[in-house]
């Protein structure tokens, strides 16, 4: 255990030692971060406009000075945050989330501090995020909109308590939600680029013990053509046999390159159609790359489903294409076995954008008018 420990001493102090950008592979978008350091700065120069207010206010002025210290912590944890020192570094634009929760707080707690007239300014967008994340019949969202009712009207200039008490904790669940959905997507990404990896794995495995044994399990047919026989592997035909060909001849005639080359082929046709699923899938302003672990899901995909469709065929599994008669047969149904793992990523594609369009609120997957929550 001792020893253990010194190994991860040492591996952090060769990680500190690093450039900036080598030691830290979970930056993210560059953009999204300086639009946080930004936004930072306004909300700074906001808040001390509040501030001054509140202090003018006999209502606020005792409890004013306690939020606006509280929110200011909130704006420096965010903006230490996304001087990317103190952090896990292997969870790619976990300092953005992180950060963007800070700033939320911070929003939250200026409720608490504004005017009825900054209320009634910031009322429009607080409403349009409880719309996005409550359905249409939710008690909160009916209360949220009386109270934007209410207050629009010119002769009302009183915010009670408890509807200030309202809209700053509804405001923040609502925040909360859209992180939630945020974080959903980073899981979905994860859990792909691990099936992913996994089936990498598993190609691999397959193309060395074909390579390491390959007669164990041949990927070669043996068709009749008038009266003769022929034996019919990826990478090599033997033609002009009297008889069927025996297992020992199978194996004889196969090569340590026949799973090498049908994997090679299904990869390529799997790329051809993971260039072609591209079409129907949006891009994305969250740091998380869904398009492309889904485009690199089905390279090893591919790869796998030209084997396992050629030992499906060669086990007889498939009536009338037990025998295929020449090496481009073989390759041409590599080919579309390959492109055919589409069948089985087109439902992770659909998840994958529900997942991205999650993001954006129930609304955008629902009619308007109607309950867009089950």
């Amino acid at each position: 255990m001792g020893r253990m420990a010194a190994w991860g001493a040492r591996a952090r102090a060769w990680l500190d030692k690093m450039p900036y950008w080598a030691s830290r592979g979970e930056m993210g978008p560059w953009e999204q971060r300086e639009l946080l350091r930004a936004r930072i700065t306004e909300l700074e120069a906001v808040l001390d406009a509040i501030s001054a207010r509140a202090q003018a206010d006999s209502e606020r002025s005792d409890l004013a000075p306690s939020y606006v210290a509280k929110a200011r912590l909130e704006l420096d944890a965010a903006r230490d945050v996304l001087g990317h020192k103190a952090h896990s570094r292997m969870r790619r634009a976990s300092h953005l989330g992180v950060a963007q929760s800070h700033v939320d707080a911070a929003l939250n707690l200026m409720v608490w501090t504004s005017s009825l007239d900054d209320i009634r300014a910031l009322l429009p967008d607080m409403a349009a995020l409880v719309d996005e994340h409550f359905p249409v019949r939710d008690p909160r969202r009916v209360r949220v909109k009386e109270i934007t009712r209410r207050l629009s009207q010119p002769d009302n200039r009183i915010l009670e308590p408890s509807d200030r008490f309202f809209l700053g904790e509804t405001v923040s669940l609502a925040r909360r939600l859209l992180r939630k959905e945020t974080l959903r997507v980073r899981s979905f990404v994860r859990i792909v680029t691990v099936v992913t990896v996994g089936l990498i794995i598993a190609a691999v495995a397959v193309a060395w013990a074909a390579y390491r044994w390959d007669n164990l399990v041949p990927l070669c047919f043996t068709p009749e053509s008038h009266g003769s026989f022929s034996i019919v592997c990826p990478t090599r035909t033997v033609t002009g046999l009297a008889s069927p060909p025996g297992t020992g001849a199978v194996g004889k005639a196969s090569s340590p390159a026949d799973y090498l080359v049908v994997e090679l082929v299904g990869l390529v046709a799997a790329g051809i159609a993971s260039a072609a699923s591209l079409r129907r899938i949006r891009g994305t302003s969250l740091p998380y790359d869904v398009p492309v672990v889904l485009a690199l899901l089905k390279l090893p995909t591919g790869a796998l489903t030209a084997v396992l469709g050629l030992l499906l065929m060669r086990g007889g599994f498939l009536p009338g294409l037990t025998a295929l008669d020449s090496t481009a047969q073989i390759i041409a149904w590599s080919v579309v076995l390959g492109y055919s793992q589409q069948l089985f990523t087109k439902s992770v594609d659909s998840q994958g954008q529900a997942v991205l369009d999650a993001v954006r609120g129930p609304q955008s997957a629902y009619k308007p008018g109607e309950d867009n929550r089950p």
